[in-house]
């Protein structure tokens, strides 16, 4: 039996933690190539130090002199990344940062185990297993500690670019541990927040002064109590953050890129990685897949799995767990979910519309708990299979 009252912990990190600064690029580049080609091949790789970035990886265009255009463009699609994302530091600045542009043609060898020809179906990327998650307990349908933790910090990047907040820097971490009492989250035992600031002279009680007001905005009504434990910038002044403070790397941040720990994740990051990756692609269609199953009132929690193998275009099993919160059994939904989606990797690209330059927004404050967007962004948030998983069933 499930515990029903327990005390469940979350973090998420800033758009400038030194990580995300490498989503951010990985994405960006991406972005790039897909809005020249739907099916380009893109797996970037980003490394920041100080006064340093590094980007690597395979990518491909149908058209080679096009390839050898963008490649050129590297350079400024780095920079742009880091101006938006806010750092004019002395020893990591958009303007003076040294970016070394690694980036070569995909691998045959891979392209032969993944493109469609005239006698099979496009295969996987990659082998590997991918996991999908949703939960009544908030209502983006996400587990609160993540989805609330990603919230306190977007709101602080909001005030920080707004300049209602002119103190704060780009990095910044949060951490909630919440409460949790008959299986519903109803308070926070304790708030992490370390936040870059650019004023040497405050202290941690100036800092949690600045932020303080703008968390307990965002965390619902009464979460918040006497007895809630704070600690905002515990070690004392954060002047020096981003990756002039701590190296970062494309993809170090899967947890809280998804569900905060309170569900499985695959062995594969996201960022980077064009949607015929299954790493990707894959995990967006298992959390879509998740969320409707628990739209549809078919659970009050869901996890789905999916596994497949390079160059074979079907997912070699559906594993569907709904920890005895539905009345329907999870095989049934599993072949429910054979019927209403087509799980190969041009299946998922068609169904969830992923041939698009979508991606550099996901890089910060977590793929998953999103709402749909206008141009296709975030379509695996969308619950327009309700109704046909009702049906199957």
């Amino acid at each position: 039996m499930a515990r029903k009252n327990y005390t469940f912990t979350s973090e998420s990190v800033s758009e400038g933690h030194p990580d995300k600064v490498c989503d951010r690029i990985s994405d960006a580049v991406l972005d790039a190539f897909l809005a020249e080609e739907p099916e380009a091949r893109v797996a970037c790789e980003t490394f920041a130090t100080t006064n340093r970035v590094v980007i690597g990886g395979e990518v491909g265009l149908s058209d080679q002199d096009k390839l050898h255009e963008y490649m050129g463009r590297i350079d400024e699609i780095a920079r742009a990344c880091i101006k938006d994302i806010g750092y004019e530091q002395d020893k990591f600045h958009h303007e003076t940062v040294e970016i070394t542009n690694l980036l070569h043609e995909q691998s045959a060898h891979i392209a032969q185990g993944v493109d469609a020809n005239g006698e099979k179906e496009e295969g996987a990327g990659d082998q590997g297993i991918m996991f999908g998650h949703a939960t009544t307990e908030t209502d983006a349908l996400m587990p609160a500690p993540i989805q609330y933790s990603h919230a306190i910090l977007r709101r602080l990047a909001e005030v920080r670019k707004s300049g209602q907040e002119p103190t704060l820097g780009p990095d910044a971490k949060s951490q909630l541990s919440v409460i949790y009492e008959d299986g519903k989250p109803v308070g926070v035992s304790s708030i992490v927040l370390s936040t870059q600031h650019l004023d040497e002279a405050m202290t941690s009680a100036d800092v949690r002064a600045v932020v303080e007001p703008y968390i307990r905005e965002t965390l619902p009504a009464g979460w918040i109590s006497d007895a809630t434990e704070w600690h905002v910038n515990p070690t004392g002044k954060f002047v020096i953050g981003g990756p002039d403070g701590d190296a970062g790397l494309t993809g170090r941040k899967i947890i809280v890129d998804t569900y905060g720990g309170a569900a499985p994740h695959g062995g594969g990051a996201f960022s980077g990685k064009d949607p015929t990756k299954v790493d990707r692609s894959a995990a967006y269609a298992a959390r879509y897949l998740a969320k409707n199953v628990v739209a549809a009132g078919l659970a009050e929690r869901c996890t789905i799995q999916l596994s497949y193998a390079i160059g074979v275009s079907e997912p070699l099993s559906i594993y569907c767990d709904h920890y005895g919160t539905g009345e329907i059994d999870p095989a049934k939904i599993e072949n429910a979910i054979r019927q209403v989606m087509s799980l190969t990797p041009r299946g998922i690209r068609e169904q969830l519309q992923l041939n698009k330059p979508i991606y550099q927004r996901t890089a910060a404050y977590g793929h998953f708990g999103r709402a749909p967007e206008a141009d296709g962004g975030f379509s695996w948030e969308r619950t327009d299979l309700v109704e046909e998983l009702k049906s199957a069933l």
